[in-house]
């Protein structure tokens, strides 16, 4: 299933609906979220969605699937869950200080939505810059 595109744009969303997606859009609108990540085998191979490219702009949906605001991609990265760098978990600023903060996190919530992580797994690593916030 292709995610819906705004004015020609991809879409994304981010975290489930709820509290999480509040929060997140929270750290992105009112902080220093920088960066996002996704598993290459489900949100975007079982979507059938390609990975984002340096360059692209995509339009942040809110959890009624309103467009929220617009961010460009600056950076792709495809690594595996064990090799997740401080860097990202730096510039994702979800509450991670380093690699195994993120590793320990993300494999709660991917495997909460069930999802098998593995060492192995591919993580797409997505750096960003905030366009506009509408």
């Amino acid at each position: 299933m292709a995610f819906e595109r705004v004015d020609g744009y991809r879409t994304i969303e981010f975290g489930n609906p709820g509290v999480s997606r509040d929060t997140i859009l929270d750290f992105l609108f009112n902080g220093n979220k920088r960066a996002t990540a996704g598993l290459l085998e489900h949100d975007y191979e079982g979507e059938g969605e390609p990975v984002e490219e340096v360059g692209e702009i995509l339009v942040v949906l809110g959890n009624q699937n309103e467009p929220l605001g617009k961010i460009q991609i600056t950076r792709v990265d495809v690594v595996r869950f064990d090799e997740v760098s401080d860097e990202f978990a730096l510039a994702e600023a979800e509450g991670d200080l380093s690699g195994d903060d993120f590793r320990k996190s993300h494999r709660a919530f991917w495997e909460g939505c069930g999802y098998e992580v593995k060492p192995e797994s591919m993580v797409v690593c997505a750096y960003f810059e905030l366009l506009e916030k509408y």
